[in-house]
């Protein structure tokens, strides 16, 4: 049976432990690397470990010597993807004025990073059995590690007061989640996710009123 990356890339029991940077010698990131072009050309069902051994001019069994399986191999190429956002989020994040427009902009870069991402998205589009059912069939796991990482963002702002005590972080986080994992996994007929003004106007109308009044 072929992987589910996103569930692969989140089977960690924590937030820090699915995002935590690989200690990788320069042969593991040369297969790393090599696994994300392959992934990235022919989609996961369609390469071996052979194909990245030789994309990466080393013998198969050293492919195996640091990865046992193709599903671990998978695992890390796809979690090291994810790193990458999660860097790349809070640096864009970091601009931003208001808890409000923190939100909005995180929004709006979540769905365009993932969706314009070389190797998810290409999946999503080209090999979604090997995307979707990590979102929607996993028993929620994908989206509790993923919502726990949105609520503890929302801790940190209710913390410094940018957001009221009353409110429950980890019940908005869960619904942010979720609106992103429906535009994700289903196509909208009505919004054009490519329109980051129209997506801007979306998460102001409908996911900052989550947050309760301005503190």
């Amino acid at each position: 049976m072929e992987p589910n990356v996103l569930e692969l890339a989140f089977s960690e029991s924590t937030v820090e432990g699915a995002i935590a940077d690989d200690t990788a010698d320069e042969v593991t990131v040369r297969l790393l690397d090599a696994a994300y072009e392959q992934f990235c050309r022919m989609g996961i069902k369609r390469s071996t470990m052979a194909d990245v051994a030789r994309l990466a001019g080393v013998s198969r069994i050293t492919v195996y010597r640091r990865f046992d399986t193709k599903e671990a191999l998978v695992e890390h190429v796809v979690r090291r993807e994810f790193r990458r956002y999660f860097e790349q989020f809070a640096t864009e994040i970091r601009g931003a004025d208001t808890v409000a427009d923190r939100v909005v902009l995180g929004f709006v870069s979540s769905l365009r990073a993932i969706r314009h991402n070389r190797l998810i998205g290409g999946l999503m589009a080209v090999e979604p059995d090997s995307v979707v059912p990590s979102m929607t069939t996993d028993g929620g796991r994908t989206q509790y590690v993923v919502q726990q990482f949105v609520a503890a963002r929302l801790r940190e702002e209710q913390r410094a007061g940018q957001v009221s005590a009353g409110v429950d972080v980890d019940v908005v986080a869960e619904m942010m989640v979720r609106v992103c994992t429906s535009f994700l996994v289903v196509p909208s007929h009505v919004i054009d996710l490519d329109d980051d003004g129209r997506m801007r106007e979306v998460a102001r109308q409908f996911l900052v009123p989550m947050l309760g009044p301005p503190t």
